[in-house]
C-alpha cells in the first residue's frame, strides 16, 4: 500500500482562468477533497471537468472534527487534497490546525501554489514590497484590537490586512487615531475580477472615499510602514539592549532586534553595547 499525501492546493482568488495545469491534476488525481464550501467548490471543478470521488467540509467550524476523519484516509494509503473558497489554505482560511496534525503524524505533505489576494495587492500597491508583514482581519472589538492597532501604528514593514466591506469605514477610521491621517495606504478590491480596483493615497483619503463611494467586495488593505523616529538618544538605546539582554537573549540577537526596532545602524547599537559591557 502506498503512503497516504496531504496536497494543499491554492485555488483563483477570482478568475478561474488563474488556476494552474499541475492543481488541475493534482484534483483530478485526489481520492478526497476537503474544502470550505462544496457548492463553490463544486463549481470550480465543474470548469476545470474534473470529479472528486468524496468532497469533506472543512470550515473554521469543522476543521477540528474532521481531522481524525482525514489522518484514517491517510493511513489508509489516499491522496487527499485541500483547497479553501479563493487562495491558498492557511491563509485566513482553514488547513493550518490539519497540517499540524498530519505532520505530527508523519506523512508527506504536498503544497501546489496558487494565488494569494495579500500578494497580488502588495506588488500592485505601489509600496515597499522588499519587507511585509501579513496581519490578515484585525480583532473585532476589545483589548485585542486596540493592541493590535497600537502595533501596526509602530511597524515599519508595510502591512497587510483583510478587510469585509461593512467594516472598512470603521477599520480606517481606527487605523487613523492609530497612525495619523497621512499615513500612506492602498487597497486591492475585487481582485482579478471583472470590477477589480487598485485605489491609493492616504488613510485620510480613504476614508473621505467610503463617504462617496460605498465599499463593495473583500478588500486587502495595504499599509505603508512607520516612519523612522527622527532622533534615537543613545540612553534609550542602552535601556533597550538591557531589557532585550535581561529577557535572556544574546547580545548579537539584541544588537539586531533593537537595531530593527529604532531603525538605527547596527555598529551603533553594537558599540554601545559592547562598550556597556566592558565598563561594567
Amino acid at each position: 500500500m502506498s503512503a497516504g499525501v496531504l496536497i494543499l492546493v491554492g485555488t483563483p482568488i477570482g478568475n478561474l482562468g488563474d488556476i494552474s495545469p499541475r492543481a488541475i491534476e493534482v484534483l483530478g488525481a485526489a481520492d478526497a477533497l476537503a474544502c470550505e464550501d462544496t457548492r463553490r467548490t463544486g463549481r470550480l471543478l465543474s470548469h476545470i471537468g474534473v470529479r472528486v470521488p468524496v468532497l469533506i467540509v472543512m470550515n473554521d467550524h469543522t476543521e477540528s472534527e474532521v481531522i481524525t476523519g482525514i489522518l484514517d484516509r491517510l493511513a489508509a494509503g489516499q491522496r487527499v487534497a485541500v483547497v479553501s473558497d479563493a487562495g491558498m489554505p492557511g491563509i485566513s482560511d482553514p488547513g493550518e490546525r490539519l497540517v499540524a496534525a498530519v505532520s505530527a503524524a508523519g506523512y508527506v505533505i504536498e503544497v501546489v501554489p496558487g494565488p494569494s489576494a495579500a500578494v497580488t495587492a502588495l506588488v500592485g500597491s505601489g509600496l515597499p514590497a522588499g519587507r511585509f508583514v501579513f496581519e490578515g482581519f484585525l480583532p473585532r472589538k476589545g483589548s485585542g484590537r486596540a493592541e493590535r492597532l497600537s502595533e501596526l501604528a509602530l511597524e515599519r514593514r508595510t502591512v497587510l490586512l483583510y478587510e469585509a466591506p461593512h467594516r472598512l469605514e470603521r477599520t480606517l477610521t481606527d487605523l487613523i487615531g492609530a497612525c495619523g491621517s497621512d499615513r500612506r495606504v492602498a487597497f486591492g478590491r475585487e481582485l482579478t475580477k471583472l470590477h477589480e480596483e487598485f485605489w491609493r493615497g492616504t488613510l485620510g483619503d480613504a476614508l473621505k472615499r467610503c463617504a462617496d463611494v460605498e465599499p463593495r467586495g473583500e478588500y486587502v488593505l495595504v499599509l505603508d510602514g512607520a516612519p523612522l523616529p527622527a532622533e534615537v538618544s543613545d540612553e534609550q538605546l542602552r535601556e533597550a539592549l538591557t531589557l532585550a539582554r535581561s529577557s535572556g537573549e544574546s547580545t548579537r540577537d539584541a544588537v539586531a532586534g533593537v537595531s530593527e526596532r529604532f531603525g538605527v545602524a547596527k555598529r551603533r547599537v553594537y558599540d554601545l553595547a559592547t562598550g556597556s559591557e566592558t565598563s561594567k
